[in-house]
């Protein structure tokens, strides 16, 4: 059976690899032609490229590390990303590596790092969070994150996306459900394009997932809602 997931897992990190290879650069937004759809790229950009962290609410413990690969694939609820990239991209698929560690008084860091095959595109992330509450037999953990993401390598933008979230969980023999809702800003500035200013957008966000941990080796799933977009995401790690 664990053989099993982590095949299944591999897999589907090396198809989204796969999958990004064949995304054109983001490198064409004079495509855009108006501010809204600037505007539309910015909020399809910050449902896709904010951090997820993919874990409950449970924090990892002084000694405690969350290290793997997860990939997601966002649906994008515009064409401005085809648009800018001239693709017929409507789905836009992400494989990161990461590393979340444990800190005292129930804190948790994290960062990511992706770079999209055959793209202009690298996208740099981080996690801090705090567990107001951090679980027992009986109790659910209960825990508030920030989150930062920054989009390098395309020269003709600019882009970041802040976040804040609360999230609850609730582990039983080696299962962690989990689901949280949160806000973000997603701030766009294009780079020697006429016609097109900076945009900076607010989007709601939900969040439903469940991890499994067997032994060291733990595997997770998570639909996310980020404004208009939606966000399936699956992860591999090692967890201690």
């Amino acid at each position: 059976m664990k053989n099993r997931s982590i095949r299944v897992v591999v897999g589907v990190f090396l198809a989204a690899a796969a999958s990004a290879a064949a995304a054109a650069d983001l490198d064409q937004l004079q495509r855009l032609g108006t501010q809204s759809a600037f505007r539309s790229l910015t909020e399809d950009l910050g449902a896709a490229l904010s951090y997820k962290s993919l874990s409950p609410a449970t924090p990892l413990g002084v000694t405690g590390f969350d290290v793997g690969v997860d990939a997601s694939f966002t649906r994008l609820h515009t064409n401005a990303f085809g648009v800018a990239s001239n693709s017929s991209k409507t789905t836009l698929p992400i494989a990161r590596l990461r590393v979340q560690k444990g800190l005292p008084f129930n804190i948790d860091a994290g960062v990511s790092f992706t770079e999209l095959p055959g793209t202009n595109m690298r996208l740099w992330g981080g996690e801090l969070r705090y567990a107001i509450l951090p679980g027992s037999v009986a109790t659910p953990a209960v825990a508030v994150r920030g989150t930062y993401s920054k989009l390098t390598g395309v020269n003709q933008l600019d882009f970041d996306t802040k976040s804040v979230d609360v999230s609850v969980s609730k582990g039983v023999l080696g299962v962690t459900p989990y689901g949280g809702v949160g806000y973000v800003w997603a701030s766009g500035t294009p780079r020697n394009v006429p016609g097109l200013s900076s945009e900076t957008v607010g989007l709601g966000k939900a969040f439903v997932g469940v991890n499994v941990g067997l032994a060291l080796f733990a595997t997770g799933v998570e639909y996310d809602r980020t404004g208009q977009s939606n966000t399936l995401s699956i992860k591999a790690a090692l967890r201690w």
